[in-house]
Formats: C-alpha cells, sequence, structure tokens
C-alpha cells in the first residue's frame, strides 16, 4: 500500500530516487532548460517535499515551493518508472494540491518539459485542471518548456 509522508532528505533511498530524476531528465533538453531541484534546492526554505513509500520503496516524489503569498510551484514530481500508470503521479499531485489549499494557497503553478518524454505528465496536469499559461516566476520563454497553472 501507497502512503505519502514528509521525505526525509537524508535518507539513501530518497537521494538515490531523487537523483535518478534528475539523470531522467538530462535527454530531454540542454541543461539551461533543465528546471528540477537538485538536493540542495529541495532543502532551501520555502520548499515542502513528500514521498510515496510502497513498504521500504520509494515509488515517489513531489514538493511545493513558494513562489510569492498565496503561489506556489509544483517541482519534483516523479513516479518510479516500473510503477506509472498506478495512480502514484495522480495521488502526489492531489496530496499536493490538499496541503496547499490548506495552507491558504491559491495558485498552484509547475514548468514541464516539452519533450515527448512528458506527455503523460502534461495530460495529468490538465486532466486535474491545469491549464497552459505564461512563464511565471523567474521563468522565461523556452521552446523546451510548458507552463501550467491552476487556481485551488
Amino acid at each position: 500500500m501507497v502512503t505519502i509522508v514528509p521525505a526525509d532528505l537524508t535518507d539513501t533511498r530518497v537521494i538515490a530516487f531523487l537523483e535518478e530524476h534528475l539523470r531522467d531528465l538530462e535527454p530531454t533538453a540542454p541543461e539551461e532548460s533543465r528546471h528540477a531541484l537538485d538536493l540542495t534546492g529541495l532543502q532551501a526554505p520555502g520548499v515542502r517535499v513528500w514521498t510515496a513509500v510502497d513498504e521500504d520503496a520509494v515509488v515517489g516524489t513531489v514538493a511545493l515551493a513558494a513562489l510569492e503569498e498565496g503561489h506556489e510551484e509544483l517541482k519534483s514530481m516523479r513516479s518510479d518508472p516500473a510503477r506509472r500508470g498506478q495512480g502514484i503521479g495522480r495521488a502526489l499531485l492531489e496530496f499536493a494540491l490538499d496541503d496547499a489549499r490548506s495552507r491558504g494557497v491559491s495558485t498552484v503553478s509547475l514548468e514541464t518539459g516539452s519533450d515527448d518524454f512528458f506527455v503523460a505528465a502534461r495530460s495529468m496536469y490538465l486532466r486535474a485542471g491545469f491549464l497552459e499559461c505564461g512563464p511565471f516566476g523567474s521563468y522565461r520563454d523556452d521552446p523546451n518548456s510548458v507552463y501550467l497553472t491552476r487556481e485551488i
């Protein structure tokens, strides 16, 4: 059974899962167009991180990073490739949105890739009510990025 818990960013299993996330992204865009947070970025003030665990295995991650009052960014969204299609991503997304809503956040936005690697993720976000938008925060127009936002 999958449960979602606050991430222990000192746990070697979590660190390995996050490092694999960064390796997965390497072939999808040039370095300047990859915006995933590394371990240090996930430990920054204003970032909340959770893991989906199944027994002792880390099967997913999600984070929220504060942008401005009432606006947060979804970060580090990843499901174990061997477990994709099992609803883990959707559960993580709903968990993060519920957390944001409970703290009075009104808008959640995200940046994802335009590469075919991200088709399933983009489809999930659109089904969850996210809409395409322009760059937000410190992002700029980039053909390798798709920007999405949702009022909650």
